[in-house]
């Protein structure tokens, strides 16, 4: 498909803004949006509804192969829907972060959703916002970028998201579980975190969001894939 269809990916740790830059360069660009995050957090969520354990391997493979989710806009909001409920907020908790990590760490369940989201290349064009998503999910992509930040930088970032939000948070106890995450998704056994070996490597510790999207759109201009955008 994406000899067809041009691809942007997104890859990087939590924290380094793959989310917002992803949403926003495929808003500018008014292509699809594929949040690979999501499906190992609603996997997760699906799990811990139905009471499986997330060392059950095969009966998380068995949820992420049926996982009945969609993605819909409701009065101009999208809206994530794990078996008809909105559960948008909830998998955008810490903890669900966490589960996430541990459920994207089994083979089984990355091999059960692996076509679900290559399913989302479509035209006009698709940005993906991952962890493997340069290197397993679109290794032909046309461009792959690999955003990243200090693990400092993206606990303040995070403090501050909770802080917007009312939720009362430790910086030390945030930094601890970032870098937990890191060494979680940098050492498992299958698609561990890493830059694809023709990727684009973009520290935004210091760059503000507007300057990472303007950066991205100069990069797809320069590969003819931004139609003038």
């Amino acid at each position: 498909m994406t000899a067809k269809v041009p691809v942007l990916t997104i890859d990087g740790p939590g924290g380094a803004g793959k989310g917002t830059i992803s949403s926003l360069v495929a808003e500018r660009l008014g292509w699809h949006l594929l949040d690979s995050g999501a499906l190992y957090r609603l996997t997760a969520r699906a799990a811990v509804k139905h009471h499986v354990a997330l060392d059950d391997e095969a009966a998380l493979a068995a949820i992420a192969t049926k996982l009945d989710v969609a993605f819909p806009v409701v009065d101009g909001q999208p809206c994530t829907l794990l078996e008809g409920e909105d559960v948008g907020q909830v998998i955008r908790t810490e903890q669900a972060g966490e589960l996430a990590s541990q459920v994207a760490a089994l083979p089984s369940v990355r091999a059960a959703l692996l076509q679900r989201q290559r399913d989302f290349c479509q035209l006009p064009g698709l940005v993906a916002d991952g962890r493997d998503m340069g290197t397993v999910v679109f290794p032909e992509a046309p461009l792959k970028v690999f955003l990243t930040a200090s693990a400092e930088e993206r606990a303040r970032r995070r403090h501050l998201q909770l802080q917007e939000a009312g939720v009362d948070a430790s910086l030390s106890s945030l930094l601890k579980e970032i870098q937990a995450r890191d060494a979680r998704d940098t050492q498992r056994s299958v698609a561990p975190l890493k830059p694809a070996d023709d990727a684009i490597t973009l520290d935004t510790t210091r760059l503000s969001i507007p300057e990472v999207v303007d950066r991205l759109t100069e990069l797809l201009a320069q590969r003819g894939m931004s139609n003038g955008i």
